[in-house]
């Protein structure tokens, strides 16, 4: 037909596509798993806002954000320094794409904790609560954590009471700083964590309490602290630090975060049944 243009489509183009498509898929998988999707979402609602203003010639707005234009992209680079290194050193990994590829085996930010995990760390957070001993504990869940991870001592030992309990143990190598549990493993202790800059947090609560909240601020890890002065439990999620928490409210809060594990599982598992059945029947 005439008027109609069909491009030729060459070997290198459709290289050219994937390789394309490989890294706008590692793009977006990492800015999922980092706070930069924080940041991404507030710059997407500034650009939303300039298009609002580009719409309605809002003059003065328009005028000033062309004089800002030039130093935006190095802007860009100084506020997503950290992620970009991080991105670099994740190209660079040799595990890169048994971390990419969505087939297989699950992410290990993905990993259902059991019903034995939960109880030994309530029974852990409980004999720690009575004698007041403080703790830091934190449970990793989609935002993997390994910049904090590396920050502390590799474990990589199954959950117990008595081995959590020990860690934070007075006077032991390990008490000080946070531990991070990722599944059903304790992969590290005594981690330093990111304090929050919260003004509204009173100042009865110290480093523990920050360092807990401050993580949660950053991720959507489930952070557990014990107060060494008073043995009160209390829990930082989603940048809320919840305090006086019972043993029993402890536990059904955790079971709130299996189940959001397991649904999650669950879904992945019918997509590969119904995958099979597809297969087999073909």
């Amino acid at each position: 037909m005439q008027g109609l243009y069909f491009p030729k489509i060459q070997v290198i183009d459709v290289v050219q596509i994937l390789i394309l498509a490989f890294l706008l898929y590692f793009f977006m998988a990492w800015i999922q798993r980092t706070r930069a999707y924080t940041l991404m979402r507030g710059i997407l609602i500034v650009v939303l806002f300039m298009i609002l203003a580009y719409v309605f010639q809002m003059s003065a707005i328009l005028w000033i954000a062309s004089k800002l234009a030039s130093v935006a992209l190095l802007a860009l680079v100084v506020i997503f320094q950290p992620e970009l290194r991080k991105a670099l050193e994740s190209l660079g990994n040799k595990s890169l794409l048994s971390g990419v590829v969505p087939f297989g085996a699950s992410t290990a930010g993905e990993e259902r904790f059991s019903d034995r995990t939960i109880t030994e760390i309530v029974r852990a957070v409980n004999e720690m609560s009575e004698v007041r001993t403080g703790a830091l504990i934190v449970i990793e869940q989609n935002i993997l954590l390994t910049e904090y991870i590396n920050t502390g001592i590799n474990l990589d030992a199954d959950i117990s009471s008595q081995l959590l309990v020990n860690i934070f143990e007075h006077n032991t190598p390990l008490h000080d700083g946070a531990v991070i549990i990722r599944g059903d493993r304790i992969v590290s202790a005594t981690c330093y964590l990111p304090l929050s800059d919260n003004a509204k947090i009173s100042k009865r609560y110290g480093t523990r309490h920050r360092a807990g909240l401050g993580i949660s601020e950053v991720s959507d890890s489930f952070t557990i602290i014990v107060s060494e002065e008073t043995g009160r439990v209390s829990i930082a999620y989603m940048g809320v630090l919840t305090t006086g928490v019972t043993a029993s409210g402890l536990r059904e809060q955790l079971h709130v975060l299996q189940k959001k594990s397991a649904g999650r599982e669950h879904q992945e598992h019918k997509f590969r049944i119904r995958k099979g059945r597809k297969k087999n029947e073909g």
